[in-house]
């Protein structure tokens, strides 16, 4: 009688380009390697024309966001507790990040942050339509 048991072998490996993205957790990570490596034809079309940001400096359109976001200098980053929903065509994402770097050579918040993003499968693919970001609880 023989005992087969079933495993698997190989690691599931983590999304490294928007076209290996299988979710949601994928499009984060592979948006804030994007933006770290300062890739940003790339993050500039990941980010829908009628696309929404809120956080603690206010309402920010695409134009807007896309100049913040080449404000950051980012030497590090992680990314945790995932929660991750499908609707249709749509992902909500929402999850922790911790920034290390700064943005116009000021230093980013510390701590943890909380984060919600919508993500939509359109023609040329997945792209940002909306975004939000809590800051960390003042000390």
């Amino acid at each position: 009688m023989a005992v087969l048991s079933a495993c698997t072998v190989w690691k599931e490996r983590p999304a490294t380009a928007f076209a290996q993205a299988t979710g949601g957790e994928d499009l984060e990570r592979v948006f804030w390697k994007e933006i770290k490596a300062k890739h940003w034809d790339e993050v500039d079309r990941r980010i829908a024309s009628n696309y929404v940001s809120i956080n603690a400096d206010g309402q920010h359109d695409r134009t807007v966001t896309m100049e913040r976001l080449k404000q950051l200098d980012l030497k590090d980053y992680s990314l945790g507790d995932f929660q991750t929903e499908l609707n249709g065509n749509t992902f909500v994402v929402a999850y922790t990040i911790t920034l290390h770097g700064t943005r116009n050579d000021q230093p980013l918040p510390e701590g943890p942050q909380r984060v919600l993003t919508v993500w939509q499968q359109q023609k040329k693919g997945w792209v940002e339509i909306a975004h939000s970001t809590l800051a960390p609880a003042a000390k």
